[in-house]
């Protein structure tokens, strides 16, 4: 379907989460696109959880990241008030932004992912059962928000306690050695594969992630497509199909996998409200298989609209 120019869209962005300031980004950047397509799109700054929206609005572009935007909490608002909105619907969100359910189910459907288990730390900060190196990760946040890498057994305590200030039951996984992957799939199609280079070896984290946002310059190298052997390529993309399968998702998302050194893929998780500017990574997989950045806007606002308008 081709969208109604007369449709007044209303771009979601900003939230009350830690990742407010990359989803004003994506906002802006969304909202440029549409307008330069031709359609009828303002922006919406959301800043609580029961944002005003304008009279008459046909569609709700939601590029609100993490909390709220992401986990199923803007979904359920959207369907009491009868607006169509762009993306994954409430359940598979709430599924896919808790690591520990989109871990239950890529276990079910056999998706390739690291080993885990979970850590209550509601009354206490308790210590995991699994040997180092491992990853601390709250289960309820997006962006590596959180996120610790432990090495060596005397850091864990202090990773447990900072984790543990994001959610109480904390996923804990084994550290997979690798290359760091993502893949982006829109309505069953899956993009090119991403390759992320952290810089000087570091780990992949909100600050590599986003150097502007702490008044930085440099951070991660991309490199789309990745430079696989067509044996790993198959296996990466066939791991990402997999874990979105599993999870339910509707219209598109962006999957982070890693490449073991035998070629072995181990599913992380699956962002249902990805990055959005023009150098964010699924515009970039999208790029590649031929979708400008205004192409790939219109594109999930048409499919979003075919599912729920």
């Amino acid at each position: 379907m081709s969208l109604d120019t007369n449709l007044l869209i209303a771009v979601l962005m900003g939230g009350p989460g830690a990742e407010r300031d990359v989803s004003l980004a994506s906002g802006q950047a969304v909202l440029k696109a549409l307008q330069d397509q031709g359609l009828n799109a303002i922006g919406v700054e959301v800043s609580d959880e029961t944002p005003e929206l304008p009279e008459g609005v046909g569609l709700a572009y939601n590029v609100i990241h993490g909390t709220f935007g992401e986990d199923g909490g803007l979904q359920h608002y959207l369907e009491k008030l009868g607006i169509p909105y762009t993306g994954a619907g409430a359940a598979t969100s709430e599924i896919a932004f808790d690591k520990n359910l989109s871990k239950v189910n890529f276990l079910k459907h056999e998706v390739p992912t690291p080993a885990s288990e979970v850590v209550d730390c509601t009354h206490a900060v308790q210590l995991p059962k699994m040997p180092v190196p491992f990853v601390v990760k709250p289960p309820r946040e997006g962006s590596s928000v959180g996120i610790r890498v432990v090495k060596e057994a005397g850091e864990a305590q202090e990773a447990m306690e900072h984790a543990a200030q994001y959610g109480q039951e904390l996923l804990v996984e084994e550290f997979v050695e690798g290359r760091e992957l993502t893949v982006g799939i829109l309505n069953g199609e899956i993009f090119p594969i991403v390759e992320i280079i952290p810089p000087d070896g570091d780990w992949y984290d909100m600050e590599t992630k986003y150097p502007w946002l702490s008044g930085k310059s440099g951070g991660s190298e991309y490199i789309c497509p990745a430079n696989l052997t067509e044996t790993e390529e198959a296996a990466v993309k066939e791991a990402a199909k997999k874990a979105y399968d599993a999870l339910g998702i509707e219209i598109y998302s962006r999957v982070d996998v890693l490449l073991n050194s035998s070629g072995n893929p181990y599913v992380l998780e699956a962002n249902t409200i990805p990055g959005m500017t023009e150098t964010s990574l699924l515009p970039k997989a999208a790029a590649q298989a031929g979708y400008s950045f205004g192409d790939l806007c219109v594109k999930i606002a048409e499919l979003s609209l075919a599912e729920r308008g």
